[in-house]
C-alpha cells in the first residue's frame, strides 16, 4: 500500500544556504540525494584554483546570468543551468567581485500594524487558533497563525522533495521505479518508504495534505478529485452495509441525492434532522445503532450551524462517529476536530484553492479512520491530478488573507441587506433622509441568511465555535421567480454561477442553479423558493459591490 504521510516518509527538508553541489535527485519518494557522475566531467574541465568554478562564472558577463536565466525558465523545468549559476555566483563570489558595482543594500522598515479583533464589521483575528489541537509534529514552534501554516506547512518546514526552489515542484508520472526486486520487497513489507503508483498517492500532492492536515490539528488528510468523490468515498468507506446514518435537512443537493438513493443500496438506513434539533438526535442514537453523523455546518444555502462539540458528545456517547463537511466555514473559521468531530470534509474546490480554476475535496482525521477511506479511495481512483494539487499549495498561500477580506464584506453586505440603520441611511457615499425610497428598495429583501447576524438563529453557537462566518450570503427577494431574475442580471460585479469561495463574486438562484428540474412545489419541499439568492463575496472592494447591489436592487 503507499504511504500516506509525507512525514513518515521524508526527512526534515532543509533549506541549503551553501552552493550547489550539482547533486543529482534520483528518488522524489525517498528524499535521498545522491551524487551523479555525470557532472564530474563538466567539473574536472576547470583547471585551476579551487575557487576556479566561481571564477569562471565571474568572468561571465553582468548580463549573462539574466539572460540565461530567462531562457532556462522557458525551457527547462524546475532546475535549471541559469539557477546553478545564479545561486553559486551569489552565495560563493570570488575575491575579486567587490570590482563591480553592485547596488546598496535596501532597508524594509518592518511595521507590524497587529491584526484587529472583532470591531462589528466581521474583522477577527486571523491568529486566534487552536494550535494546542495541531497534530503535526512538522508544525514549527514559531509560527503563530494560521496564514503562516498555511504558507509554510508541507514545504518550509519538511517535504520530501529535494530542491532549492521556494515552489513545490510538479511531480508529473503515473508509477515510481524500484531498483531491485529486494527494493520492491522491503517497500511490500514496510522497510522501504517511498511512493508506489499514481493513483495511491504524489509527492506534490502529499505537500497540500500536509497544508491541510496542519491546519486542522489532524494526523492524516487525503486529497481527491472533487468534494463529490471526497463525499462518496467517506460515506462508503465509514458506513457498513446495514448501517446508519443520521444527517441534516439543509445540505448539497448532490450529496442528499447520493444518500437517498446509493446508500439505500448498500441496505444502509437514514435519519434526517433538522441542524438544530438535538432531541431528534437523540432519539435517532437512541433507537438505532448509529455508525455516522454526517453533517456540514454552515449548511448550504442557508447557513445553518451545528453545535459540534455537544453533537460530538452525544455520538461518541453512543459510539458513532461525526463527520462534518466546513467547506463554507475553511479550517480558518473553525477547526470542527478540535471540537470534537472525527472526520473534517471539504470541497477544497471552493476556498481552500480559492480561484476558481481547480476542482478537488479532502477528508481529515486520524490515521485510523483515514485508513479506511484510503483503501477504499485506491480502489474507486479517484485521484487528484498533481498539476490541481500544485494550484492548492499556490491558493492556500493567500487563504488567511482571502478569507479575513470576505469575512468581512459578508458581514457588513448582511447587515445592510437587512437593513442596519446605520448603513441604510447610506448611497453610494451621500447621506439620504430616513424616509427617501432608498429604504422603501431595500424592504425588497425579506430575509437574510447568514450566522454573523444576530436574527440567525443559531448565531450565538456560530460565534462560539468560529472565528469568523464565511463570505456566502443568502436572501430572498420579495419577489417571483422573474423579479428575482431580473436583480441577478442587473448585478454587473459577481458572475451567474455555481460554486463559491473563489476571489471572483459569485451569484446563483437555487430555484434555477440546482433544483431546476424539479417543480415549485418539490423545490418548497427543501426550502427553496424562487425568491432565494446564493451570493458568494470575492475579493473585490466592498464599495463597488455595494453599488452593484443597491443599484440591482433600485432595478427592481
Amino acid at each position: 500500500m503507499a504511504v500516506s504521510s509525507c512525514a513518515r516518509v521524508f526527512p526534515t527538508f532543509e533549506c541549503r544556504s551553501d552552493p550547489p553541489e550539482y547533486s543529482n535527485t534520483r528518488r522524489f519518494s525517498t528524499g535521498k540525494s545522491t551524487s551523479s557522475s555525470i557532472h564530474k566531467p563538466l567539473a574536472a574541465s576547470f583547471a585551476g584554483s579551487p575557487g576556479n568554478l566561481s571564477s569562471l562564472i565571474f568572468k561571465f558577463p553582468p548580463n549573462f546570468v539574466r539572460q540565461l536565466s530567462t531562457k532556462a525558465r522557458r525551457n527547462c523545468s524546475n532546475i535549471g543551468v541559469a539557477q546553478v549559476v545564479a545561486a553559486a555566483w551569489s552565495t560563493n563570489p570570488p575575491p575579486s567581485a567587490a570590482s563591480i558595482d553592485a547596488p546598496s543594500p535596501i532597508e524594509v522598515p518592518i511595521v507590524d500594524e497587529g491584526v484587529p479583533a472583532d470591531n462589528g464589521n466581521g474583522s477577527f483575528k486571523i491568529d486566534d487558533v487552536q494550535l494546542s489541537a495541531l497534530n503535526d509534529s512538522n508544525t514549527a514552534s514559531f509560527l503563530t497563525s494560521d496564514g503562516s501554516i498555511a504558507i509554510h506547512a508541507g514545504e518550509r518546514l519538511g517535504r520530501g522533495i529535494v530542491t532549492d526552489a521556494i515552489t513545490t515542484p510538479v511531480v508529473n508520472t503515473s508509477a515510481y521505479f524500484f531498483k531491485k526486486t529486494s527494493e520492491l520487497i522491503d517497500f511490500k513489507e514496510g522497510r522501504h518508504a517511498s511512493f508506489e503508483y499514481g493513483r495511491y498517492g504524489n509527492p506534490t500532492t502529499v505537500v497540500a495534505e500536509e497544508k491541510i492536515s496542519a491546519l486542522e490539528g489532524a494526523e492524516s488528510t487525503l486529497l481527491m478529485a472533487s468534494g463529490m468523490c471526497a463525499s462518496t468515498v467517506l460515506l462508503m468507506a465509514l458506513i457498513p452495509a446495514g448501517g446508519y446514518l443520521v444527517t441534516t435537512t439543509d445540505c448539497y443537493r448532490k450529496t442528499r441525492i447520493f444518500i437517498e438513493t446509493i446508500l439505500p443500496k448498500m441496505g444502509i438506513k437514514t435519519t434526517v434532522i433538522d441542524p438544530a434539533n438535538v432531541d431528534a438526535l437523540k432519539s435517532a442514537l437512541d433507537k438505532n445503532e448509529v455508525t455516522l453523523f454526517f453533517t456540514e455546518s454552515p449548511t448550504n444555502p442557508f447557513l445553518r450551524c451545528v453545535d459540534i462539540e455537544l453533537v460530538s458528545k452525544l455520538c461518541h456517547s453512543k459510539g458513532a462517529l461525526v463527520c462534518v463537511d466546513g467547506t463554507f466555514a475553511t479550517p480558518l473559521n473553525q477547526k470542527a476536530l478540535s471540537l470534537g468531530a472525527d472526520i473534517v470534509l471539504h470541497s477544497a474546490t471552493k476556498y481552500i484553492a480559492g480561484h476558481n480554476d481547480v476542482l478537488a475535496g479532502c477528508i481529515s482525521g486520524s490515521e485510523k479512520l483515514m485508513a479506511k477511506v484510503r483503501t477504499l479511495h485506491n480502489i474507486l481512483g479517484g485521484a487528484l491530478n498533481p498539476n490541481a494539487a500544485y494550484l492548492i499549495i499556490r491558493g492556500m498561500k493567500t487563504l488567511h488573507l482571502r478569507v479575513q477580506q470576505q469575512n468581512t464584506t459578508a458581514l457588513r453586505m448582511a447587515r445592510l441587506l437587512e437593513g442596519h440603520p446605520k448603513i441604510t441611511l447610506f448611497f453610494l457615499g451621500h447621506r439620504l433622509p430616513s424616509s427617501s425610497s432608498y429604504d422603501i428598495k431595500l424592504m425588497q429583501v425579506n430575509h437574510v441568511y447568514y450566522p454573523g447576524l444576530v436574527s440567525h438563529p443559531e448565531h450565538y453557537m456560530a460565534k462560539r465555535q468560529m472565528t469568523g462566518f464565511g463570505g456566502v450570503v443568502s436572501f430572498e427577494i420579495d419577489g417571483d421567480l422573474m423579479k428575482t431574475a431580473k436583480f441577478i442580471d442587473a448585478l454587473k460585479i459577481p458572475y451567474i454561477a455555481p460554486s463559491f469561495g473563489g476571489c471572483e463574486s459569485i451569484v446563483d438562484q437555487p430555484a434555477i442553479m440546482s433544483y431546476w428540474d424539479l417543480s415549485q412545489a418539490d423545490r418548497a419541499k427543501f426550502g427553496i423558493n424562487d425568491n432565494l439568492v446564493r451570493f458568494s463575496f470575492g475579493i473585490e472592494d466592498f464599495e463597488d459591490l455595494k453599488a452593484d447591489i443597491l443599484q440591482a436592487l433600485e432595478a427592481i
